[in-house]
């Protein structure tokens, strides 16, 4: 093995860099459940220990956080336990800014952890939520999508604002 020719960095790459930041990210009370699953590229759900397909409402297919990571599939979240998202598709403009409804949901919601969906134009709000019918409806133009059991969330750690898990 070749000595780093930079004693000083704290990663050994770039992707070792990322994955850091990104699992400092989610939130601990997340990341301590054992409600983590994988997905395919169709947005399947994997189950993490067997490589076969999961259920959003059968906890046998679902995992640890560590277990869901070590695979290098893409992470998702079985809502429940208290833990809801709220979904915005489609909110954020090529130059970054966000639809005016979307803002207004976003300035709401101060100190909830928010991510950017995997599409790069979408936002999850995560959150503490009563257990309750989901729901889809259009508001001020913007669909939002909002989910507190049954369903599973893709994960993407990419982080639009820093924070908690708060009230929904």
């Amino acid at each position: 093995m070749r000595p780093r020719t930079r004693s000083h960095a704290l990663y050994c790459s770039t992707r070792c860099r990322v994955a850091a930041h990104r699992e400092n990210t989610i939130p601990r009370q997340m990341r301590t459940h054992n409600r983590w699953i994988n997905h395919d590229g169709e947005k399947r759900p994997i189950n993490p220990r067997t490589g076969r397909l999961a259920s959003s409402t059968n906890p046998d297919t679902w995992s640890t956080y560590a277990q869901a990571r070590s695979t290098r599939r893409p992470l998702g979240y079985v809502l429940g336990d208290g833990i809801g998202c709220i979904d915005l598709d489609h909110c954020i403009h090529a130059d970054g800014t966000l639809t005016p409804a979307a803002q207004t949901i976003v300035n709401f919601y101060p100190h909830n952890w928010i991510e950017i969906s995997p599409s790069g134009y979408g936002l999850h709000i995560w959150g503490y939520a009563t257990p309750q019918a989901g729901f889809k409806r259009e508001w001020h133009g913007q669909m939002v999508e909002f989910y507190s059991q049954g369903r599973y969330i893709t994960i993407t750690g990419r982080t639009y604002q820093h924070g908690a898990l708060e009230k929904l």
